[in-house]
């Protein structure tokens, strides 16, 4: 495997949006209580005194959707201040963005991956929920004011759904084309909602280069991602696309990165429950910090045998957390 060097932080668990896909229609979202988060203070001093010291050095803040954290931007700065941060990179489904956008940016953030699911009004509002119009506009508006602050890269993620948006994928991909925006194919993944689109199950991520190769020629790209994307380019295009092949492909062997929720629990793997500790409340409890680095560790040597050895949910039943709730 892989140095596991990266860290996915979920800022919070409650997002503006409902998407299908991430907080299943009917589902009762147990939200986590202001108290049960992590504290500013308490994740900063898990990054500094934790995580830095076995070896962490990359940094991406999630959600739910994070730009709802109170003090966002001065989080920002503190985790990109840090003189052992690598890299400092953030998920949003950016619906908040455009009046943060150049503030993020100047507090030293400088990667950003934006959701965007579709570019049909209609059809983005079906996805996250039918929250009201305008949604996506606003998005769109978030989109812009990164990329002209300065985001490079700025990514954008689409989950490919069957039969809602895939038939979308080529004016997806001509993003790339004109703008050094980078969008990123994500196979739909049954975390938490095993049930959803049961009856049309997922698109490969090898049909979707089929048909963009078809339009306009696909070549594998010599700009590579920090995570498991397979990165390809349609040629002459300043973009990039990948392909983020969970369902159809396993990846473990280039798994980098472990998950921190918002309520301090340490995933080591996406796909599978198995090995997760609670940080926060040792932290809470008085443990000092070097015994946690020593869970840790732990659990960085059964890393590889999680992801290998059980490439099943490592739970009883259904997963006890939805994407939302793991952040992603």
């Amino acid at each position: 495997m892989n140095q596991v060097d990266y860290l996915r932080i979920s800022l919070i668990d409650r997002c503006n949006f409902r998407c299908q896909y991430c907080m299943p229609e009917g589902a009762e979202l147990n939200y986590i209580l202001k108290q049960q988060l992590l504290t500013d203070d308490e994740l900063l001093t898990l990054i500094q005194e934790v995580f830095i010291p076995v070896g962490f050095t990359r940094f991406r803040l999630t959600g739910g959707e994070p730009l709802l954290r109170p003090g966002v931007v001065e989080l920002v700065r503190k985790i990109a201040n840090l003189p052992q941060t690598q890299d400092l990179a953030m998920t949003t489904n950016g619906f908040l963005l455009a009046p943060m956008a150049q503030n993020l940016y100047n507090a030293g953030l400088r990667r950003i991956n934006i959701s965007l699911d579709s570019l049909d009004p209609d059809t983005f509002e079906q996805i996250i929920g039918n929250h009201g119009r305008g949604r996506w506009q606003q998005v769109w508006a978030g989109i812009q004011a990164a990329y002209h602050a300065g985001f490079d890269p700025l990514k954008l993620n689409v989950v490919v759904i069957p039969g809602v948006n895939d038939h979308e994928i080529l004016d997806l991909a001509a993003l790339t084309i004109d703008k050094q925006w980078h969008v990123r194919f994500i196979e739909f993944m049954p975390i938490g909602n095993d049930q959803l689109f049961s009856d049309r199950g997922w698109i490969s991520s090898a049909d979707l280069r089929h048909s963009i190769r078809e339009r306009w020629g696909l070549t594998e790209s010599q700009i590579r991602g920090n995570g498991p994307a397979d990165v390809f380019q349609i040629p002459g295009a300043k973009g990039t696309l990948g392909f983020i092949s969970q369902m159809s492909e396993c990846f473990c062997d280039r798994c980098n990165r472990m998950r921190l929720s918002a309520d301090g629990w340490l995933r080591p793997c996406l796909l599978n429950e198995t090995g997760q500790i609670d940080l926060k409340t040792s932290l809470r409890a008085g443990v000092s910090t070097a015994q946690l680095q020593e869970q840790v560790k732990h659990i960085l040597d059964i890393k590889a045998e999680i992801n290998f050895k059980q490439r099943d949910s490592g739970t009883v039943g259904v997963y006890t957390r939805t994407m939302s709730q793991i952040g992603g």
